[in-house]
């Protein structure tokens, strides 16, 4: 029998009455009593049944990444037998183990070899050694950035015993499968690449640059870059979406969710996490194509955000990775006489459009999620919490001195270990003052919906559009232009207040997306500020029925799935129950 886990959020929503609720992508995440729940450290027990299990797991790293070996899982009284283990990871696995230090990298498969099998609901879990970070609160934090702008993997910490020793304090990662797939999407069966180097850190030269560049049309050119996760191929797919980057720019869009790349970009930037595409390092992403055709950006592997050691002082100097450019790799990088390019950020940060949305992104991070204070309290709260099980591991590579220190300060020696608030308020100064960046963008007041009208307050712009779209997949938004000329149903002209009609198109049972895009010469503004992986929805029959079942003084006004559409429209295990009083109720099965 499926058992239901019910959960009460409360968020605004706005002008229920005028028939449109802002969507909030946020209740997609989990609560309290989750894996990933933040305000627990839980301890994991590992027994191999195999005792030179490291030897087996060390010798398959590098010559079958894919094999794995049993062993017993036991966490919060929860036993699970035949998980399937290996070793992860590359810098984080080979740096341990050419010092001989046995706290490497884990992936553990619940699913593999016993069909159904999960730990507090996920078939897979990742645990990250944190070997580069003093802090272990680097991937913590980052995510806590991610996650409200683009689709992200949740983190927390635990603590993890291999054959009854205790190995240390590791980051607890969500995996990328196709659980998050149907968490993120509402399906899981699209075309799924890791985009990483294949070559390994460990003494070789890593091979490939998942760069976006064409190499032709044999698809094994490419597996050096990108790994294909899904089950039914999709080389293809890939092949043409880097055709169209490369030779066909204009039909990008059709291929690829431009805003949810731009938005990836932004925080990367923002947060000073250059191991990624428009970083210095070209990797640690995801592409999956969801069911409206388009690959969705998803980031990961997030521990060097912050400036973490992989940018350090061996690289750059500080005020270098301070002031790393926002712009960078929009025109070809040149590197000790060799010239490189990156097709995607050239083209996007090129064209005068996305250049404008992307620097729109860049201050709604930086205006939102770049408090130095919320983010020390937020480290502060999570180092309380696993300040004992840092001490007493052993096998860690820095010492606990460091461990706070490094929150507050950058730690510059043989590599260069930026401090977590020190890299936001020196990042933050930078980008503020950046003269692009600082361009005054239009200001969105009064959102209204009446009758067959939207109109909305806009201060400063030159051109406003309206971008609404009827997908159930929340994407291919088109313009609709807004207009201040006292015509077609707008009142007063030159008052500042746009007007339009919403599309004919809309039938009573449909709903619109949609969201305000305002621009003048230099800058952009939106709203909501989130857009596109926020918007409003509008529907002209918010039907109104009474929910029995639990508070009957509450009206129920709708029922939507994990994208926003009518419960009706799919068979999703994760849906919101949307109430008059502005309650929402999560209601999702863990054996989704």
């Amino acid at each position: 029998m499926k058992k239901l886990l019910y959960f009460h959020l409360f968020f605004t929503l706005n002008c229920l009455s005028q028939g449109y609720f802002q969507y909030n992508p946020q209740l997609l995440y989990n609560d309290f009593g989750s894996m990933f729940e933040k305000d627990s450290l839980r301890d994991m027990y590992v027994t191999f049944e195999d005792s030179d299990f490291h030897s087996i797991l060390v010798n398959s790293f590098f010559n079958n990444p894919s094999f794995r070996i049993p062993a017993t899982v036991s966490l919060n009284g929860m036993y699970f037998d035949s998980v399937a283990v290996r070793y992860k990871g590359n810098s984080t696995f080979c740096l341990p183990h050419d010092l001989g230090n046995p706290k490497l990298p884990y992936n553990l498969d619940f699913n593999e070899w016993v069909s159904g099998q999960k730990i507090m609901g996920y078939k897979k879990i990742k645990l990250a050694n944190a070997w580069l970070d003093p802090t272990f609160s680097k991937e913590f934090s980052a995510s806590n950035i991610y996650r409200n702008y683009l689709p992200t993997p949740e983190v927390n910490l635990l603590k993890l015993h291999v054959q009854g020793d205790y190995l240390g304090l590791y980051v607890n990662t969500e995996s990328i499968n196709k659980q998050f797939l149907t968490k993120h999407f509402g399906e899981k069966d699209g075309v799924l690449f890791k985009c990483d180097p294949a070559g390994m850190f460990c003494g070789e030269e890593v091979e490939g640059e998942p760069n976006l560049h064409y190499l032709g049309e044999d698809s094994t050119n490419y597996y050096t870059s990108y790994n294909l996760k899904s089950d039914n191929g999709g080389w293809d797919k890939l092949m043409e979406l880097i055709s169209a980057l490369n030779f066909n720019t204009e039909e990008l869009g059709e291929f690829l969710n431009i805003d949810r790349v731009l938005w990836a970009f932004a925080v990367n930037t923002v947060i000073a996490n250059y191991d990624t595409y428009n970083g210095y390092y070209v990797h640690n992403y995801y592409l999956y194509q969801t069911e409206d055709g388009l690959f969705q950006m998803i980031p990961w592997d997030l521990s060097e955000s912050f400036v973490g050691a992989i940018m350090g002082w061996s690289y750059w100097n500080p005020s270098d990775v301070y002031e790393f450019d926002p712009y960078y790799s929009a025109d070809p990088i040149v590197y000790e006489g060799n010239t490189y390019t990156r097709p995607l950020t050239q083209y996007l940060l090129n064209n005068p459009l996305y250049r404008k949305q992307y620097t729109a992104h860049m201050r709604t991070v930086i205006n939102e999620s770049l408090d130095s204070d919320a983010i020390y309290e937020s480290v502060y709260q999570l180092q309380q919490l696993a300040y004992d099980a840092a001490t007493q591991d052993e096998n860690k590579l820095f010492d606990m001195s460091l461990f706070s220190s490094n929150v507050q300060d950058p730690f510059w020696a043989d590599w260069g270990f930026g401090g977590i608030v020190s890299t936001v308020n020196e990042r933050k100064n930078y980008l503020l003052a950046h003269p692009e960046i600082s361009m005054a963008p239009p200001s969105i007041n009064n959102l209204s919906v009446d009758g067959n009208y939207v109109t909305v307050e806009i201060v400063n712009a030159s051109q406003v559009d309206l971008m609404g779209t009827l997908s159930e997949f929340n994407s291919k938004f088109i313009a609709y232009p807004m207009y201040d000329d006292g015509l077609n149903g707008d009142v007063f002209p030159g008052d500042g207040i746009y007007t339009i009609m919403l599309p004919e198109e809309i039938s009573n049972d449909m709903e619109f997306k949609f969201y305000i895009r305002a621009q003048n010469n230099q800058a952009m503004a939106l709203s909501p500020e989130r857009a596109e992986y926020e918007f409003y929805i509008y529907s002209k029959d918010l039907s109104v029925t009474t929910f029995s079942d639990y508070n009957s003084n509450r009206k129920l006004l709708r029922i939507v799935d994990l994208l926003g559409r009518d419960c009706k429209a799919s068979p999703n295990k994760m849906l919101f129950y949307i109430y008059d009083d502005g309650a929402v109720e999560k209601v999702y099965n863990l054996n989704f």
